[in-house]
């Protein structure tokens, strides 16, 4: 009896074949596990952690979703939800939300309790106490989202209502995810506060590091290739266009050459500062208040409040420049 066949007219092979012989997949799978121990030898990692070490970028996915629908329950909850069982709705959400954050909030102190020797015990009374503080928080993250939605609605006559801003704009989704973010940021879980960067990152375009402190009222309109570093301080009412980068000039080293992580590296931006399409503006320098910083502006220096900055402007301004002002900008 002939041998099946699948497909433009090839037989299944042998009956009886070992699972994966046409692959060599033992050979395979014993070079990517020698692979594996080179590089744990290298990093110095531990064996037999037991379990996942790391977070885990679907479930911090999920939670994000739990907690988009918590903030924004008419907008962002289920589409049967009714305002009569809203508080149902935010109470059971955000219980499941916390839950599962305080898993991925361990998973991290462990993490770095087995990398960083220094690292504080007491994992389990961190974890909650973390998460506690993050849910304390979310009204306060509430309000200020809501400013960052009315500046979108304000700032763009496209804009039909606040409801539009909200489903429809990126620039909002990745203030949702950076105002989460920066919370876990300030809080110690700088890990988590990463990846919930990098899922906006990825559905946006919208590159905006965790660390960094923006005020109430803040528009990225259209969005796309804007990046904001680690220690970028924004004010109030600022608004950003497409491909905006609030980057680092140069990185200071130590004396073996390694790079020195934390140190304040990007602008300072003051209230009401608006930063058209493609303008790159680079290192610890100052915006001054109410500026305009025109399309394909390349700035390395401090500009003073008021300023009106060409591409033009940027090529050939004698500006001396001065040093950063301290700005107060939002907690989340």
């Amino acid at each position: 009896m002939a041998a099946p066949t699948y497909g433009c007219g090839q037989s299944q092979g042998p009956q009886g074949q070992r699972p994966g012989a046409k692959w060599d997949l033992g050979r395979i799978v014993a070079e990517l596990r020698a692979e594996r121990e080179r590089w744990r030898e290298r990093q110095q990692r531990h064996k037999d952690v037991g379990g996942r070490e790391l977070p885990s970028r679907e479930v911090l996915q999920e939670i994000v979703t739990q907690l988009q629908g918590a903030l924004f329950p008419m907008r962002l909850g289920p589409a049967q939800l009714h305002q009569e069982t809203e508080d149902y709705y935010i109470g059971y959400t955000l219980d499941a939300a916390l839950e599962a954050l305080l898993g991925q909030v361990r998973l991290e102190l462990c993490y770095a309790a087995r990398h960083q020797p220094a690292a504080d015990g007491a994992v389990e009374e961190r974890a909650v106490h973390i998460v506690r503080s993050f849910a304390e928080a979310l009204p306060q993250v509430r309000a200020l989202l809501d400013t960052d939605v009315e500046a979108a609605y304000s700032g763009d006559p496209a804009a039909r209502s606040v409801d539009e801003v909200l489903l429809c704009y990126p620039g909002v989704v990745a203030m949702i995810h950076h105002r989460l973010a920066h919370q876990l940021y300030r809080l110690g879980v700088p890990l988590l506060a990463r990846i919930v960067a990098e899922l906006a990152h990825a559905e946006t375009g919208i590159d905006i590091h965790p660390g960094a402190a923006i005020g109430a009222g803040f528009f990225i309109d259209h969005g796309t290739g804007v990046v904001i570093g680690e220690t970028a301080v924004i004010g109030q009412r600022v608004r950003l266009y497409q491909a905006v980068t609030l980057g680092a000039k140069r990185f200071a080293t130590d004396e073996a050459g390694n790079l020195e992580k934390g140190q304040p590296r990007h602008p300072i931006v003051e209230d009401d500062v608006v930063i058209y399409a493609g303008a790159t503006i680079l290192g610890r320098i100052t915006i001054g208040k109410g500026s305009s910083i025109g399309g394909n502006v390349w700035l390395t220096h401090s500009v003073p409040p008021g300023s009106h900055v060409t591409q033009a402007d940027s090529q050939h301004s004698q500006h001396s420049p001065r040093p950063p002002t301290p700005l107060k900008a939002a907690a989340a």
